[in-house]
């Protein structure tokens, strides 16, 4: 029930942006109000997961988990029922606030329901959903709109979270931070408004330019705020995270190679989908089928992952997937973008091949970087750096492929054509044949010099989150749940402090043990 709670919103991810050209086309979107379409989403997603994290500890990650579901539910059905791109937009945003508050319960909800031998299967499954809903989104979003209207794409959700509903009603136990604490309300308000303003600068680069004020002002305002954030956290007597967790070498290790795989991941795919309908001409359908090599290999390779972590330890398998991720996009860099789609192909299974290996690892290594008291703000860290990870690589790739593409321009190309490859037959339409081809050409060649160059960015991101993973992720075992130095038991150590590996500490007489838990249970660090 939760890996079918994070497939409906993993597939919303993406299933809507083979929509969008006939959102614009029936409601009169124009280019600003389809970006704010796809962006309000992960705009509201990432500015509320903190907050929706530590208040699912405080209140019942269940609990919040279903209320997440409800409203994520409730926006779909709006967001299909809309006549106008402002209340699209508006449902999108809510869609992302309901998203906020049960996308961290179903990674801290497994934390507790499955002991540690079988924690690391079940986030591979957790994560092998959720990668395999990003890339099916396309294909699903094709079938809907070959068959159906528009609103389809939304439509698809409402099925999909009531039977997560009733399933996570019925199966899945409550859980909480057994020690209750007093809001930070202030920290809500900084986190917030830190993630918005980071999240709403980044987003707008493509389209203004990153020496806009539109995106200098919100980016550096965001930034500040952070740093304010920052300093409630250090100073406030029950913070909203635990600094002290976040500077830990598994923490800082485990988010950098999440942020820099989703920034490769993200990147790379949002390439290879204006390669597969501007340069191949498949129709969204088709492109959507094309992705499906990638799809697979994520899913041979997601089950894998837990025994080659046990084989080789957890930092070498993390650094084995990207790794592979950087073949995969090397090979989408130097050889798919004049080669037709075979080559494409190669390079999308093995970038599968590599996310499936890597994303259970790296999300297992991350939720053990704090006690499981802890897991929601854990869970929550997790999806906001996998959110900025990807909206930078959304918008740094997309910025080097259009600068890239007008560089390799002719200087004679009209202005029009040196916007992208996608509004070139528009601005070829109605010149003489033999010129508008040749233009085309130029576009084209200039297109596979852009993707070559991104890719190849996409590829080197790739690595150094493999290097990242070999030097900050420790090696060796697992931590148990009474070794964390956030546990109640290691209080006085100096707040701030990068918290060495400790020493092996027996785990006190467990609680009673989950209905779902086939493995020896857990509780709460006590000293």
């Amino acid at each position: 029930m939760l890996c079918l709670a994070v497939f409906a919103v993993s597939i919303d991810a993406t299933v809507l942006n083979v929509a969008l050209p006939t959102i614009s086309r029936e409601l009169g979107a124009g280019t600003a109000e389809l970006q704010w379409i796809v962006d309000a989403y992960t705009l509201a997603l990432a500015g509320v997961l903190l907050t929706a994290g530590s208040l699912s500890d405080r209140f019942g990650r269940k609990k919040m988990l279903m209320a997440g579901l409800a409203v994520f539910g409730t926006a779909s059905g709006l967001g299909a029922l809309a006549q106008e791109p402002w209340q699209i937009i508006a449902a999108r945003g809510l869609m992302g606030v309901g998203g906020a508050f049960f996308m961290p319960g179903t990674l801290s909800i497994l934390v507790h329901v499955f002991s540690p031998a079988e924690r690391a299967a079940a986030i591979g499954r957790w994560g092998a959903l959720t990668a395999l809903g990003m890339v099916l989104g396309p294909l699903l979003g094709g079938v809907l709109l070959e068959h159906f209207w528009w609103g389809a794409a939304f439509v698809l959700n409402v099925p999909v979270v009531v039977l997560a509903l009733l399933g996570v009603g019925w199966i899945v136990p409550e859980s909480s931070d057994p020690v209750a604490r007093r809001a930070d309300l202030p920290g809500t308000v900084l986190s917030t408004a830190a993630m918005g303003g980071i999240l709403f600068g980044v987003i707008s680069a493509p389209a203004h330019g990153w020496a806009s004020g539109l995106v200098l002002g919100p980016l550096l305002g965001g930034l500040v705020v952070l740093a304010l954030f920052f300093v409630r956290q250090a100073t406030a007597e029950e913070p909203m995270l635990d600094l002290r967790l976040m500077l830990s070498r598994r923490f800082l290790g485990a988010g950098g190679t999440m942020a820099f795989l989703m920034f490769a991941l993200i990147g790379g795919a949002f390439v290879v989908t204006q390669q597969l309908q501007l340069v191949l001409d498949f129709s969204p359908m088709t492109a959507g089928l094309a992705t499906v090599p990638l799809a697979v290999a994520t899913v041979i390779s997601s089950p894998l992952s837990p025994a080659v972590a046990k084989a080789a330890g957890a930092r070498v398998t993390i650094a084995l997937g990207l790794a592979t991720m950087a073949a995969g996009l090397g090979v989408l860099a130097f050889f798919a973008p004049n080669s037709g789609y075979p080559p494409t192909a190669v390079g999308l299974v093995l970038l599968g091949a590599g996310m499936g290996l890597a994303v259970a690892p790296v999300n297992d290594v991350l939720m053990s970087a704090g006690p499981p008291e802890s897991s929601g703000r854990l869970s929550a860290m997790n999806d906001t750096v996998q959110e900025l990870g990807s909206a930078f690589g959304v918008a740094l790739i997309g910025s080097v492929l259009a600068l890239a593409y007008g560089n390799a321009l002719p200087g004679t190309a009209p202005p029009a054509l040196r916007r992208s490859l996608g509004e070139a037959a528009e601005a070829v339409h109605g010149l003489p044949a033999a010129r508008a081809g040749s233009l085309l050409d130029a576009a084209h060649r200039a297109f596979a010099h852009g993707m070559a160059l991104s890719m190849a960015v996409c590829a080197a991101t790739a690595l150094l989150g493999a290097v990242i993973a070999l030097v900050l992720i420790p090696g060796g075992r697992r931590p148990r749940p009474g070794d964390h130095p956030t546990s109640a038991g290691h209080q006085g150590q100096a707040a701030g402090a990068a918290p060495a590996d400790p020493p092996p500490v027996e785990p006190p007489d467990p609680a009673p043990r989950s209905a779902l838990s086939t493995g020896p249970a857990r509780t709460a660090d006590e000293p």
